[in-house]
């Protein structure tokens, strides 16, 4: 997808309230701009880096700029829009970049599923062969000692997904787990257990009990971000 972003960046200085981020353009002006990222962001946010934002369409809004991207001091590329994975999902399957997901001929995003009433981030059905499939994404930005984590807090929201995940193979569909690697350093992704051992375990268990799990990377760069190829997931 091609990332229509304001020319140049600005330098972070800090992050807060979850949803706001403070940086200095080069001119030396301070702005406020949104962050959708309601994620902990850890190693994502660190002061100084290099911020890439978008400008709202609508004209009205409080913070008319969104953070997209960051540049880290160490050089790696971050897509910190948590809404931009689940676009890329859609495009990978649509297109046949994400083999497993392909041959689908209806794609429906956020379709209501589950006992607990969770939202789907993709329903793909129309397959001449395949059951229909529920898919969730996950953005994987947690890059630690060279290896890549999900998530990147304590989320009980997406260890409930995995349960959920596991109640659509017991009715007889697909269920897939995409991780989406919006982190240039990263080249594998695995359950951070040192972070939420009951999502590690949730994993462990959704992969036993039939949900397929698989791992996308995306190329990022300040004109487009686009889903390249699969990357090993270590369970």
């Amino acid at each position: 997808m091609k990332l229509e972003l304001e020319p140049g960046y600005g330098r972070l200085i800090k992050r807060y309230k979850r949803f706001l981020a403070d940086i200095e353009l080069d001119n030396g002006e301070v702005i406020t701009i949104h962050c959708p990222n309601t994620g902990s962001m850890k190693g994502c946010a660190e002061p100084g880096s290099k911020v890439y934002f978008s400008r709202a369409a609508n004209p009205k809004r409080k913070y008319p700029y969104t953070w997209e991207l960051s540049e880290t001091p160490a050089g790696h590329w971050i897509c910190v829009n948590t809404a931009r994975p689940n676009e890329l999902v859609g495009e990978g399957a649509a297109s046949g970049v994400i083999t497993e997901l392909s041959g689908y001929t209806n794609r429906k995003p956020e379709v209501r599923y589950g006992s607990q009433g969770s939202r789907a981030d993709w329903f793909l059905s129309g397959h001449a062969e395949l059951p229909d499939c529920y898919v969730e994404v996950k953005n994987v930005t947690l890059l630690e000692d060279g290896l890549g984590y999900f998530p990147d807090a304590v989320s009980t929201r997406a260890s409930k997904h995995l349960e959920e995940l596991i109640e659509m193979v017991q009715a007889g569909m697909r269920a897939v787990l995409c991780y989406v690697v919006n982190h240039s350093g990263i080249n594998s992704v695995q359950a951070a257990k040192h972070i939420d051992p009951a999502y590690a375990q949730g994993l462990k268990k959704a992969s036993e009990n039939g949900v397929e799990v698989i791992a996308y990377k995306s190329l990022i760069s300040p004109d487009e971000l686009v889903l390249d190829h699969q990357v090993p997931v270590i369970i």
